[in-house]
């Protein structure tokens, strides 16, 4: 069975980005950069002739900005993954979440150090599950490069220099009446969650918590765009926010998000708590709390993203009695995140993106 490298185009109108990040590409086993645009019009004529498999995509760029090709590529290239490259900043932020509803994979972002080293090995941890996820995608049928994290040092010190789904699973008889939903996702949540909370009713008796895995700066511009486009209240968490019915409170981005019980009273607690499953905020985390506060009157729901943060918590969930939905393949951006959890058996059932909110109520009641 022959190799099969992914082609990846950088796309960036700074020289040091085209450097840096080909270098860092460059150094991941399976990886083949097969060219440089210095902008989007350039990228464009150049997608034709490389036939890459994936971009990543810079968003100031001249001639044509970074949202502009993307809406391109989605028309004419409907296939070609395209990760963007943003700034840890509020405009950066807005932007990547246009981005991600427009189609692009995910994002990574520049790193915020001066130090070359430092900046590869950052680039390096946000890129290496990327392409691994990518890989996976799309060149399943071929004998690919030695795992990503297999050479993982290796790489790193160079810088110095699916299957198919169970049925559906009614819930239980006599489920305990949900108080609580928590939501565990990642990678394609923003788009999920875009098309998921506008269909929650300003009626709904109960608050939903999140955790969507992005860092600091991104979830209050996330939080901002869905309570823009919902008729439930939508907030970035914070510290000792009562739980209320009818919002949606999303974790902050490079901190831990727990529910507790404080007199009879369940309200959030934002701390800095080490990460978990190298996620800060994790699903397992924010999972574990809604298990000892609500136990049987809780709805878990598991959605698209890579890896399997959730399961540990939804384990536990199940074991007090709480009900758990996870998300289907078909409608995943990635399968990792529910597909782990429905191998674990922790799941109730599994529907597409579409059919969640109609779960939520159907369950919870308005």
């Amino acid at each position: 069975m022959p190799k099969r490298l992914l082609r990846v185009l950088v796309v960036d109108d700074s020289v040091m980005y085209r450097k840096v990040l080909s270098d860092v590409l460059s150094n991941i086993p399976g990886i083949e950069v097969v060219g440089t645009a210095t902008d989007g019009k350039v990228a464009l004529a150049k997608i034709p002739q490389l036939k890459p498999d994936m971009l990543t995509l810079d968003f100031d760029m001249p001639e044509l900005d970074g949202l502009k090709v993307l809406e391109r590529v989605r028309a004419e290239y409907p296939d070609l993954k395209t990760v963007m490259v943003s700034t840890h900043t509020k405009e950066g932020a807005a932007v990547t979440l246009k981005a991600l509803e427009l189609g692009a994979l995910t994002f990574i972002t520049k790193p915020r150090t001066e130090n070359p080293l430092e900046s590869r090995t950052v680039l390096f941890e946000q890129l290496a599950p990327v392409i691994k996820e990518i890989r996976d995608q799309i060149h399943s049928s071929y004998h690919l490069a030695p795992d990503l994290f297999d050479n993982r040092d290796q790489v790193i010190s160079q810088f110095s220099m699916g299957d198919a789904e169970p049925e559906k699973i009614p819930s239980p008889a006599g489920s305990a009446r949900i108080q609580i939903v928590a939501i565990g996702i990642s990678t394609g949540g923003p788009k999920a969650l875009a098309e998921l909370i506008p269909c929650l009713p300003e009626t709904l008796r109960i608050p939903v918590v999140i955790v969507q895995h992005m860092p600091s700066d991104f979830t209050a511009a996330l939080a901002e765009s869905l309570d823009q486009k919902s008729a439930v209240k939508v907030v970035e968490a914070q510290n000792n926010m009562v739980l209320e019915r009818g919002t949606v409170f999303i974790a902050p981005g490079g901190r831990q998000m727990k529910v507790v019980n404080i007199s009879g009273q369940s309200m959030i607690e934002v701390n800095d708590d080490p990460p978990e499953n190298h996620c800060q905020p994790s699903v397992d985390y924010l999972f574990r709390s809604v298990s000892k506060v609500y136990g049987k009157h809780a709805l878990g729901i598991i959605m698209t993203g890579m890896g399997s943060d959730g399961v540990l918590g939804l384990r536990l969930m199940k074991r007090l009695g709480a009900q758990v939905i996870a998300q289907n393949r078909q409608s995943c951006v990635v399968f990792g995140m529910p597909g782990e959890a429905i191998n674990a058996g922790v799941v109730d059932c599994v529907v597409p993106l579409n059919q969640i909110a109609t779960q939520i109520l159907q369950r919870v009641g308005v």
